[in-house]
Formats: C-alpha cells, structure tokens, sequence
C-alpha cells in the first residue's frame, strides 16, 4: 500500500512550545516535521496540529504554527487525538482513509493516536524521523509495538515520494529543488 496524496492527512500531534525541548535531537525534530508540513502544503495534503493541554504544555512551536491555519489545530486533554471528543469527529470527518502522523511523544500521544486509527480502519503511516520522546528507549518501543499492531513506519523521504508518486511532474521538480538535496 503506498500513501496517497488524495487520500490522506497530515496529523501533527502535539510539537509543543514546552515539550519540544524535553524530547531527544529536538531541532533535528522540527525541522523534519516543517519539512514535511511544507511538502504536504505544496501538494495539498490536508494538515492538522493537535495540542495536549495547550494552556498548560504552551501553543504548537512557531517554526510549525506559523504553517497552520487557527481552524487547523485542535485542542485535547486525552493522550489519543481519536479519543478527545474534540479532535476525534474532527479527524475523523478530514482522514477517510490515510493518516500520516508525526510528533510527541512517540510512546503516548503519537502511539495512542495511531493505534487507534488503525482500529478504525485507517491506514496509518508514523513517519520515524518526524516523532520523538524524552526517552530514546520509549521511542524504540513505540515504533516497535506500532510496528506489530500493523501500523507502517516510514521516512519523511518516503511519504514526500509517495504522495508524488513520479518524476516528470512540475511538483516532483519543485520539491527535488527546493527540498531533495
């Protein structure tokens, strides 16, 4: 199964002002998922950014927010965004059948997230160079139990080709020269 451009969504999961810092290589982390923001933007992938407890944890990091249009952010207090009943009729009205997601922390909000898109029946795709934990061993394990429970672990470089699906197109050379270096 490859992802597909049409039928899929970018879910940013809680790439917070206050966990970012927390969590392992966290610029490395940023600056993928604002690749791959920018990327799903310029192929119009639809895109939303949950916040754990925003008033708590602070606002999605600049670096992603300033990419994310206000009606593209969801608050929630549950680990799951598919549990909040906030973001999970939301998401689940915008992914009819792909989920790309990325973000924090690996082994809670991101694991729970995509365990239960899988059981209801969406594809889903954790990109491993866009999700991160506190912990490099929780991450591991996350990736590991995903890995199991069915869920694709893919490459930010593999979700950006497969949405393009080939070259001679003018959005296969924009990204090659913008950002395939």
């Amino acid at each position: 199964m490859l992802i597909d451009a049409e039928k899929s969504l970018l879910l940013i999961v809680d790439v917070q002002e206050r966990l970012v810092p927390a969590v392992e290589a966290p610029q490395q982390l940023l600056d993928n998922c604002r690749w791959l923001l920018e990327i799903a933007r310029y192929l119009e992938v639809p895109v939303l950014a949950s916040e754990q407890y925003p008033q708590g944890i602070g606002p999605t990091c600049d670096r992603l927010r300033e990419q994310v249009a206000d009606d593209e952010v969801i608050g929630k207090t549950w680990f799951s965004c598919m549990s909040d009943p906030t973001s999970g009729p939301l998401i689940d009205d915008l992914c009819p059948q792909q989920a790309v997601v990325v973000g924090i922390e690996a082994h809670v909000c991101v694991l729970q997230t995509a365990l239960e898109l899988k059981s209801r029946g969406r594809e889903v795709f954790v990109v491993a160079d866009c999700i991160a934990s506190r912990n490099p061993a929780d991450k591991l394990l996350a990736i590991e139990r995903m890995r199991q429970a069915g869920i694709q672990i893919v490459s930010r470089e593999m979700v950006a080709f497969e949405w393009m699906r080939r070259a001679a197109t003018d959005s296969f050379r924009h990204i090659s020269k913008h950002y395939l270096r």
